[in-house]
């Protein structure tokens, strides 16, 4: 991704989308998609009626795909980093990161969201979560029987190996689909990613072979009978523990 530059982002993107061939249901894009994850939203921030939410609209209609992905949005003077769960129909859903990162300064930035989301789309209950989120299991905990995880991240190089262990955790304990996009490349504060994506069935499976440190486009098939099976066969979830989140 280019450094703040929501523009050129936007059209290197959509020459990998326009690349793909073959149907797709939902497209999947990084955490900050339009910026690469900046503590300077002033300079890139959009509004709900901007160009990125517009342009994500387009390519909905023409692909006749979902497609999401997080940007920063500015709204009632508060910056958020959102994630837009945008329908082919036109439609919009919405995340506000919850959890923002502390140890760059995001809860400083950025305005926490409070809400959960689960998205119904062709059949299919999604919960779509960005980032940090992947490191607190209460938050993803599936008290809404949601069938697909996704989170959508810019996590970093030197801690990739608990991105690795968390995504196929989330998996597993809340016996759904978990998919996790993150980006690669090299920041203007030095950091650097190096993928890691990847797609987990309910046993902690890998369904995806995505190459690390470069572009990719992945495509994976997800089939709701076989979860369903898994789940009726094992009933973990009806032994899960209840709680009250505060």
């Amino acid at each position: 991704m280019v450094w703040e530059n929501p523009s050129q982002n936007r059209l290197n993107f959509l020459n990998k989308i326009d690349s793909i061939t073959q149907p797709a249901d939902i497209i999947v894009l990084p955490e900050m998609f339009t910026s690469g994850f900046t503590m300077n939203p002033k300079d890139v921030a959009e509004t709900m009626q901007g160009e990125t939410v517009l342009w994500m609209k387009s390519i909905a209609s023409k692909k006749q795909a979902a497609i999401t992905g997080s940007l920063i949005i500015k709204e009632n003077d508060n910056y958020y980093n959102r994630l837009l769960f945008v329908h082919p129909n036109g439609e919009i859903n919405s995340y506000d990161k919850r959890h923002t990162f502390t140890l760059a300064g995001e809860d400083k930035v950025y305005t926490a969201g409070t809400k959960k989301l689960i998205v119904a789309f062709k059949g299919w209950s999604i919960c779509p979560l960005i980032c940090y989120d992947l490191r607190f299991p209460v938050w993803a905990r599936n008290t809404e029987n949601y069938e697909v995880l996704i989170y959508v991240a810019n996590w970093p190089k030197p801690r990739v190996n608990a991105w690795d262990a968390l995504l196929k955790a989330r998996a597993i304990e809340n016996m759904s689909y978990c998919i996790g996009v993150n980006r690669v490349g090299l920041d203007a504060n030095n950091h650097e990613y190096s993928g890691h994506s990847a797609a987990y069935d309910v046993l902690g499976n890998r369904l995806d072979t995505t190459p690390l440190d470069k572009e990719a486009i992945s495509i994976v098939t997800l089939n709701k009978t076989e979860l369903e099976n898994y789940r009726n066969k094992l009933n973990f979830l009806n032994d899960k523990d209840e709680f009250t989140l505060k």
